[in-house]
Formats: C-alpha cells, sequence, structure tokens
C-alpha cells in the first residue's frame, strides 16, 4: 500500500535562517515559519487569532538559497515531508517531542525587497526547488480545451 507524507505551509519566518555545514560538506539551514489563522470567538464575539510555530529544515542547495534569499518577517511557501524525533532535555532529564518539516521545495513570496531591486518593483520573486521545473515549451500555442467548440453560445 502507498504512503504518502507531504506538508505544504505558507507562512512568515520568524527568524534568519541558522546555516552550518556537517562534516560530509552537506549544508543545513533551520527556520521557523510561523502560519495563523483566526476565529471568532462564540462567546464574546471578538476575533482570536492561532499562530502555530513550524521548525523548517532545508538540506544541500535548498539549504544555501534559503541562507541568501530568506529573512525574518518574509512569506514564503515550503513543501516538504514531517520528521518526528525525541530528545532528553539535559537540565530536567525530561524525554520530549519533536516535530520537524524536512523541506523538499522552497517558494519565496512576496515583493523583491532585499533582493537588490528597488522596493516595490517587479512582481514575485524567483522560484526556488530541488527539484527543477518544467520549462514551458516554446513555439506552440497552449490549448485550453475549449479550441474545437463552436462560438455560437445559445444564450
Amino acid at each position: 500500500m502507498a504512503s504518502v507524507n507531504k506538508v505544504i505551509l505558507v507562512g512568515n519566518c520568524g527568524r534568519d535562517p541558522e546555516i552550518r555545514y556537517l562534516p560530509s560538506g552537506q549544508a543545513v539551514a533551520n527556520v521557523s515559519v510561523a502560519t495563523s489563522s483566526r476565529r471568532k470567538d462564540r462567546t464574546s464575539g471578538e476575533m482570536i487569532e492561532d499562530t502555530q510555530w513550524h521548525r523548517v529544515t532545508f538540506y544541500d542547495r535548498l539549504a544555501e538559497i534559503a541562507g541568501e534569499y530568506v529573512k525574518k518577517g518574509r512569506p514564503i511557501y515550503v513543501e516538504g515531508r514531517l520528521k518526528y524525533g525525541s530528545y532528553t532535555d539535559k537540565t530536567t532529564g525530561v524525554e520530549k517531542n519533536t516535530v520537524d518539516i524536512i523541506a523538499t521545495e522552497l517558494q519565496l513570496l512576496g515583493g523583491r525587497e532585499g533582493m537588490g531591486a528597488p522596493a516595490g518593483e517587479g512582481g514575485g520573486a524567483p522560484q526556488r526547488s530541488a527539484a527543477p521545473a518544467a520549462a514551458p515549451q516554446r513555439g506552440a500555442p497552449a490549448k485550453s480545451g475549449f479550441d474545437d467548440m463552436d462560438d455560437d453560445i445559445p444564450f
């Protein structure tokens, strides 16, 4: 039976990435990403915002890209998988559980502030991904699925 372990996050970075290199030379970057949801309290009627913090780990080239472009407060899109672990707290001796997101894709959202272009110019930031995206084919126009329909609409 097939299984799926996939996470998609769209949120804001809580801190600048921490980059380190393993003895093998592999780059590793860690960031925290905040996601928020809003709901209305049933009793008081006021809006309540619930923020969740996620630990995200990038490896190899994606870690280097994150270290260069991701900054505190910047909105990002992350795809990855969940990894569960545990450790023993040195001060209390209590075993604690952890949940990390091992990122496989990263997309910078928002404008180009802090990327060399003047603020307010340009559309979105470049896409960065662990797997190269398929390049669109040039020359042949894209089929919309409506090319074979008649223009005589009865209403």
